[in-house]
């Protein structure tokens, strides 16, 4: 059985870089296994017009100011940036972090980021064929880069939970998978992706599932029923302006529990 992690991701919306930088610290400092970001231009709750930071700048300093926890995007969607320019800063980054990089990746869904931006929105199942298309550029890509990747190649997270697509991708390119769902949901698309993982050939075991929490249904209290069901990798999420890491605080004590 895969080890029991715990990740937090640090929502670049309603804070200053500041307020950021020392949660990113604080939170490796909590013991978090994993440390997010995600990628959006606008807050998704609270003030629309609120204060918010850009992914993968903030990526390059998350890299810089951490020394010991894996980081990543909650995920990055593939529709904001060419995938052969995606690899070279996924790779980019890793050795900033010293290999501690997770290149997360998603078809995207928050219309107003791609309207306001200027990038065409698509239907969804577009945006997946386009997902689908892109992660094979990517690979490819980072196989050339000069240098490659720190230990040879990077972990790929697919987020989404998509059963005829979404999960497929998964099988076919992904080494940790994030959804959402209370345990018992968590559980049937995991049993789904055990069944692409049979149609393409890929050994189940090799990739690590992975749920996002939803505080405000309890689902932190739910950490057992959680890992009883394979999922390995929990992840707390907060907001700023003050970024309260009492859940994930919470998450690490169960986990050193185990």
């Amino acid at each position: 059985m895969r080890a029991i992690r715990v990740g937090v991701q640090i929502q670049p919306q309603h804070g200053s870089y500041a307020a950021m930088r020392a949660a990113w610290q604080a939170a490796e400092a909590a013991g978090a296994d994993v440390i997010y970001t995600w990628d959006h231009f606008f807050p998704l709750n609270g003030d629309p017009d609120g204060t918010h930071f850009e992914c993968w700048t903030l990526l390059a300093a998350m890299a810089e100011v951490t020394e010991r926890a894996q980081i990543g995007a909650l995920v990055s969607a593939i529709g904001y940036r060419n995938p052969n320019l995606i690899a070279d800063m996924a790779r980019t980054i890793d050795h900033i972090a010293a290999g501690r990089f997770i290149l997360g990746l998603g078809g995207g869904w928050n219309e107003r980021d791609y309207d306001e931006y200027g990038y065409p929105f698509k239907t969804a199942p577009e945006r997946l064929r386009d997902l689908g298309a892109a992660l094979p550029v990517i690979r490819e890509r980072l196989g050339k880069l000069n240098p490659g990747p720190v230990n040879g190649t990077l972990p790929i997270m697919i987020g989404g939970g998509g059963e005829k697509v979404t999960l497929r991708l998964v099988a076919r390119y992904a080494d940790i998978w994030n959804g959402f769902g209370d345990p018992d949901e968590a559980a049937r698309k995991s049993g789904i992706l055990d069944d692409w993982c049979a149609k393409v050939g890929r050994d189940p075991a090799t990739i690590e599932r992975s749920i996002q929490l939803n505080q405000k249904e309890g689902q932190i209290n739910q950490a057992d029923a959680y890992a009883e069901r394979g999922i390995t990798l929990l992840t707390y999420g907060a907001s700023g302006p003050d970024y309260d890491l009492s859940g994930l605080e919470q998450l690490v004590a169960w986990r050193d529990s185990q």
